[in-house]
């Protein structure tokens, strides 16, 4: 991960992908890359994990070569506009018609294009104000989004042959293909519905763009269980769970060491809330 422009966190919901990404943007940051998280959950949660005011649209520097941005789509289809209408009166027009905002609302792929060419723009340097940006972390929706979003390039080419939009899809369809400038990371949990969830990502991304994920993590893994403990019938109902628990992240984790080739990467249950001290553990993990 540590040579990558692009690095692309999904999974389903709940399963802790801020909290990854979050930990990832720390581990990359630590070698010297400037690393910029970037967010586009409405909810703008990950300045919470890294205790860094929130976003609201700007880069935030957050630490030593890292940086937080949350970004609406909308805004980079915008700022598209602006550069190439470059007529104040026009651009006020263009921005305001409602055929624009259907769409840019409705166009397959569009959004998603969006969010994958500001990122391919800020490794560029081609963002006016940001800093220098050698990789970004995009914190992506669920499983189906995060699919979406690596597709997208190839859907905006069957519908924008011409113009700024089409020249920004080839540049983002080179950089989704490369393994070696974009990075795919599955975020689990060891429980039935993400687990398949993460299992059909997989095969989604082979089908929808031939790229295989890069890095499986199996996140909030109850303690093993000590030998001879689970046949204690006696055992108070707390513990009684935790053994349940466990044993249903072990049918799991079978399941995927099963079915899932490539590198993955256990991570504990922490008894911490959302916030820099859970991210921290999650980022020795990972570093581990």
């Amino acid at each position: 991960m540590t040579s990558r422009e692009l690095i692309v966190v999904t999974g389903k919901g709940g399963v802790g992908k801020s909290a990854v990404s979050a930990a990832l943007g720390r581990i990359l940051a630590s070698t010297g890359r400037q690393t910029l998280i970037l967010e586009i959950d409405p909810r703008e949660n990950v300045h919470q994990m890294l205790a860094a005011p929130p976003s609201d649209g700007e880069v935030v520097r957050v630490a030593a070569n890292l940086y937080l941005q949350h970004l609406q789509p909308r805004t980079v289809l915008d700022q598209l506009v602006r550069e190439r209408v470059r007529i104040d009166f026009l651009t006020k027009r263009v921005l305001e018609s409602p055929v624009y905002h259907h769409f840019t609302e409705g166009a397959p792929g569009l959004r998603e294009l969006a969010v994958l060419g500001h990122s391919l723009l800020l490794v560029q340097g081609r963002v006016p104000g940001a800093p220098a940006i050698d990789v970004v972390i995009v914190d992506a929706p669920a499983t189906g989004h995060g699919v979406a979003l690596l597709r997208a390039p190839r859907l905006v080419s069957e519908v924008i042959r011409q113009g700024p939009v089409a020249s920004l899809t080839e540049e983002v369809a080179e950089l989704v293909a490369s393994p070696q400038r974009c990075g795919v990371v599955v975020v689990t949990l060891a429980e039935e519905m993400p687990v398949t969830e993460a299992l059909e990502l997989r095969a989604d991304l082979e089908s929808a763009v031939q790229r295989q994920p890069d890095l499986l993590v199996a996140n909030g893994l109850y303690p093993p269980v000590p030998v001879g403990a689970a046949e204690a019938t006696e055992e108070e109902g707390a513990r009684r769970l935790w053994y349940r628990r466990r044993e249903l992240n072990d049918v799991e984790l079978e399941r995927l060491a099963s079915r899932w080739s490539g590198p993955r990467v256990e991570v504990p249950l922490f008894p911490l809330d959302r916030g820099p001290a859970l991210v921290s553990e999650i980022e020795r993990s990972l570093a581990s």
